[in-house]
């Protein structure tokens, strides 16, 4: 009997047997979807972190430059010294050269407390090209009022300064401001580009305004148009805010970049309207994010570009994360209206889209990732479902549903030839 009993217990077990393994994959399963829950969540978590951090970008901090009232006509205001260009022997004709007189005034006011570099209104000064050099005491402002404007005669133009206009260099809380125009005089440039003619030989051609190895600056208001070639260029500076810009050329200007940002942090671009010039492959208010190298001096680029590079692409690159485009319109020629070109080495991340409407006048637009990460929310179009493949369906889902809320600089920075 009791060997009996042994035999029935031990297939009571043995029937049991299915019903744990089966528990134990249910276990696991529960576990496996706690486990793709939380990564779900984490994924959220993460992207609400970068919004955020993207977000704080727009308020202004305690050290930032704020906008400084100068009337042109007062000599002081506010404890702010003016050093007017005219004092220094500035013409004002746009015919006269007024580099020495806008020289003079810099090295004044760079060493001036609390100096107003001043451009005055309604006047219009020639100006070759100068590196108005830093560092400078403390609150500077440059009020420019006036039209600045460049020669307009390529053979003119100081071979030393071949890729150079107006060149800030080495600056620290500096303020630009005005309702002034900066320009460059450019069509001489583009009537002899190898883009509009190809017998021309291509060359290269200055940028506009430069501001290089700088940090905390603050641009409001000004206009810059007609540049012989990138019409605005940021490069190796911290927190920048650049607000109500205007950027402008014709629309056959070739390579007429409107804001060019490279090897720098925490830019923040607000109310800026961009409208410049196009190439056969490339839109101006297309905007691509460029990852990849022709040489291994060459740094990453963020920007609104006219044309490919005309050199084969090299896979080194640096990494490039967290950047946000939001609340942006406008019409390409470029089937592909948004380009993420980045590095298979070092891939893009944290790349993040609001309300962006690009269309085109000749068809449809298209949105073009390679090695790149990040997500949409709010109206995007055309879609860049591309950026996030590993999380698709949570991006066009979830988040759609929101709504509207002293080394040279010129030859380093990424250029294509006229």
């Amino acid at each position: 009997m009791a060997s009996l009993h042994f035999m029935q217990k031990q297939s009571s077990w043995e029937q049991l047997r299915p019903k744990r393994t089966m528990g134990k994959l249910f276990i696991l399963f529960l576990n496996l979807l706690i486990i793709v829950h939380g990564a779900a969540n984490k994924i959220e978590y993460q992207k609400y972190s970068i919004l955020e951090e993207l977000e704080s970008l727009r308020v202004e901090e305690e050290n930032e430059v704020e906008d400084a009232n100068v009337p042109s006509w007062s000599s002081q205001y506010g404890g702010k010294v003016l050093v007017n260009v005219d004092s220094f022997g500035a013409a004002g004709d746009g015919i006269s050269d007024d580099t020495q007189a806008f020289e003079k005034a810099w090295d004044m006011a760079c060493a001036t407390p609390k100096a107003v570099f001043l451009v005055p209104p309604g006047r219009r000064y020639l100006v070759n090209a100068t590196r108005f050099k830093g560092p400078c005491s403390d609150k500077l402002v440059i009020q420019i009022d006036g039209t600045i404007v460049a020669p307009d005669e390529p053979s003119h133009w100081d071979p030393k300064s071949a890729r150079l206009w107006l060149d800030f260099y080495k600056l620290n809380g500096v303020l630009f401001q005005g309702n002034g125009i900066i320009d460059g005089s450019g069509s001489k440039w583009w009537a002899a580009s190898c883009k509009k003619n190809k017998t021309n030989p291509c060359r290269g051609a200055p940028t506009a305004l430069t501001i290089d190895s700088s940090s905390s600056i603050k641009v409001k208001g000004l206009t810059i148009q007609n540049s012989q070639q990138m019409h605005f260029v940021i490069s190796r500076s911290d927190s920048v805010r650049v607000s109500e810009v205007l950027v402008s050329a014709p629309g056959d200007s070739p390579n007429t970049d409107g804001i060019h940002i490279t090897e720098s942090t925490d830019v923040v671009l607000q109310d800026c309207k961009i409208g410049t010039g196009k190439a056969p492959k490339w839109s101006s208010l297309a905007f691509l994010l460029w990852s990849r190298y022709r040489n291994p001096l060459t740094l990453p680029e963020l920007t609104f570009r006219s044309c490919p590079f005309p050199e084969p692409l090299k896979t080194s690159a640096v990494k490039i994360s967290e950047i946000m485009y939001r609340n942006i319109s406008g019409t390409t020629k470029s089937e592909e209206a948004m380009k993420f070109a980045c590095s298979d080495t070092v891939p893009c991340s944290n790349i993040v889209l609001s309300n962006i409407n690009l269309e085109s006048k000749d068809g449809t637009v298209e949105t073009y990732c390679h090695s790149a990460e990040g997500f949409g929310y709010g109206i995007v179009h055309p879609s860049a479902d591309c950026l996030s493949s590993h999380d698709k369906d949570l991006i066009s889902i979830g988040w759609a549903q929101e709504t509207v809320t002293d080394r040279p600089i010129g030859e380093d920075i990424v250029h294509t030839e006229l």
